[in-house]
């Protein structure tokens, strides 16, 4: 099985109690992560946007949310997790889409904002994943990417790593019935690329205004910019 069957396969086995996993993992503080996402995106009701990594779409669900008039598109290669969140009660309010964030079935500049939610540690090319959504950007169009990020040397440091290589797995086991998914994906966040290292990428791709803030005792990063 190649990498992206094997992420398309994982996730689809946890897709059912995917989101409450995100709960306890991160004792709540995904919702705050994501208003923050929606704020740096710089929304209004008259805006055309895309979730790309959707999953079971919160982020999605925020902007509709905020922005009740916003055109919100929903994409992800693991269709599973989308089911689970086309079956919400605001699931018919959202446009659902099965895409490759390598290779998005969209046309050149077409929206005002693409966010992600936990995408680039997964992809297995970060600067194609960043060139694709540069390219189906407007004009002045904004970028905003969730994601984790490798513990910072501090002396909390021992005790986040332990979290993420004991505690998640565990919880992966009892509550969503799958250890390896969750030792995976706390694998892919220690090997995760520091946040100055992929506010380069953004800069690299050619956004501008790149910069970011880092959270839950530096395990999580927003990054942003626009072109």
């Amino acid at each position: 099985m190649d990498d992206k069957a094997h992420v398309q396969a994982m996730f689809g086995q946890i897709a059912q109690r995917y989101d409450r996993m995100n709960r306890l993992m991160t004792f709540g503080q995904d919702k705050h992560w994501r208003e923050l996402v929606v704020r740096k995106a710089a929304l209004d009701n008259r805006s055309r946007v895309l979730d790309i990594a959707a999953g079971t779409g919160d982020i999605a669900f925020e902007i509709r949310r905020q922005y009740p008039d916003a055109e919100v598109i929903a994409a992800d290669f693991a269709l599973p997790m989308m089911q689970v969140g086309q079956q919400r009660p605001a699931g018919p309010l959202i446009d659902w889409v099965g895409a490759n964030a390598l290779s998005l079935p969209f046309p050149d500049n077409c929206f005002d904002a693409v966010v992600s939610g936990f995408l680039l540690r997964n992809v297995p090319d970060i600067d194609q994943a960043l060139a694709e959504q540069y390219r189906v950007l407007k004009p002045g169009g904004r970028i905003v990417s969730l994601d984790t990020s490798p513990p910072p040397n501090t002396p909390l440091r021992p005790f986040i790593n332990f979290h993420l290589r004991v505690i998640i797995p565990l919880l992966g086991r009892w509550v969503a019935g799958d250890s390896s998914a969750y030792h995976y994906l706390s694998g892919s966040t220690l090997g995760f690329k520091h946040p100055r290292d992929l506010a380069e990428r953004f800069s690299k791709i050619g956004f501008r205004g790149v910069d970011y803030k880092r959270l839950m005792l530096g395990t999580i990063a927003v990054h942003w910019g626009h072109i």
